[in-house]
């Protein structure tokens, strides 16, 4: 059974060792077709690198947040990997799979402050994120902006699903803890983020 936090379901060590690393070498050959980048917002630039796979990758410039059919440097996404579209369809239990499947990476000192998915066009399908490598402190606050928050950490295999009421909470990641995972050989922390866009 996962675990509830403001209505984000928590699924610990939903993936094991050996499909975390097979995970791992699927992303590799996504970061071969389109490599990371720093995407920019208004404020500045962001402290994690990404890139993306599936129909739509997600973009940020001074021109604001938005999905883009194409990587910065040209040329389609790649596809999602297989293995995320069977956990997509198992944990959610729908048959339509997501539009995008963002790669989120950060080094030791990255952070992602708190945010709302509001770029997609329907909020009533499911987010799923998917954590790999180092702990992450996962930050679920609320609709609107503002008031208490809640905590926890996210370790590699770790599948979070904000459906419903939760679809909209405002979440981040403060900060990562640097060598708590062997997964990744240089370290850091993988963010798989899957969501329908259209």
């Amino acid at each position: 059974m996962p675990l509830n936090i403001r209505g984000v379901e928590i699924y610990p060590q939903q993936l094991d060792r050996p499909a975390q690393e097979a995970l791992v070498e699927e992303l590799r050959a996504v970061q071969a077709v389109a490599p990371l980048f720093s995407p920019r917002t208004r404020g500045g630039q962001m402290s994690v690198r990404m890139t993306s796979a599936g129909k739509y990758g997600w973009y940020s410039d001074g021109r604001g947040y938005r999905y883009e059919s194409t990587h910065p440097g040209g040329g389609d996404w790649p596809a999602i990997p297989a293995s995320v579209l069977a956990l997509w369809h198992e944990l959610t239990g729908l048959d339509r799979a997501p539009d995008c499947c963002l790669v989120n990476y950060y080094g030791d000192t990255a952070r992602m402050g708190l945010h709302q998915d509001r770029d997609e066009a329907d909020f009533s399908w499911p987010v799923m994120s998917v954590s790999l490598g180092d702990d992450g402190l996962f930050r679920i606050g609320n609709e609107t902006r503002g008031g208490k928050t809640e905590s926890i950490w996210l370790a590699s295999g770790d599948v979070a699903l904000l459906t419903g009421p939760s679809r909209l909470v405002h979440h981040g990641i403060d900060r990562i803890r640097p060598g708590s995972s062997t997964l990744l050989a240089k370290g850091g922390r993988i963010n798989l983020t899957c969501r329908v866009v259209d």
